[in-house]
């Protein structure tokens, strides 16, 4: 055999044996698995772990202070939250325990406006609504911290008056395991 030769049969070697090599292991491309939403993320239930309250109008005026953590005022440290999924790990109903005033209804149904997080970071919105059709929206949560890499989440409530937010409440919560 010519060196010529030798040198394109090593060459195609080189070049087949990894194609062939790779052909043989079968690569897991997740597609037996579903890809996991935000209802399972968040079911559960949460604890609070610090709740701030920002004046919304002492804000936008330059009015100081403008936020407060108000977690241990009020047995607001003793709330906690529980967001129930059936077998599925659809939404089911919502349950506030605790001592802390009533700025959330204290149960009944829950939803995402999206089952998964945008790509443009907009926030998730859960709603809780007071019937099970779930055409009575009670409050909505805005989702501003999913939890991940660490088991706490964030979420902003806010309440206005005509078109106009004056108090924001953002609750840092834990997961209770």
């Amino acid at each position: 055999m010519n060196k010529n030769l030798k040198t394109k049969v090593l060459l195609c070697l080189m070049f087949l044996l990894p194609a062939i090599w790779s052909g043989c292991n079968k690569q897991d491309d997740g597609e037996d698995t579903a890809p996991i939403t935000v209802y399972e993320k968040i079911g559960g239930t949460w604890n609070m772990l610090s709740l701030k309250m920002i004046d919304e109008t002492a804000k936008t005026a330059g009015i100081k202070p403008e936020e407060m953590v108000i977690t241990d005022q009020f047995n607001f440290g003793s709330f906690a939250l529980t967001l129930n999924l059936d077998e599925n790990n659809n939404p089911t109903t919502f349950l506030v325990s605790g001592n802390a005033p009533d700025l959330l209804p204290i149960e009944g149904y829950w939803n995402l406006d999206k089952a998964f997080p945008a790509a443009d970071g907009t926030p998730i919105v859960i709603s809780l609504y007071t019937d099970a059709e779930k055409t009575v929206i009670a409050n909505q949560l805005r989702i501003t911290s999913m939890p991940g890499a660490t088991s706490q989440m964030e979420l902003r409530l806010t309440h206005s008056s005509e078109g106009v937010t004056y108090v924001t409440y953002l609750y840092t919560l834990v997961t209770a395991n």
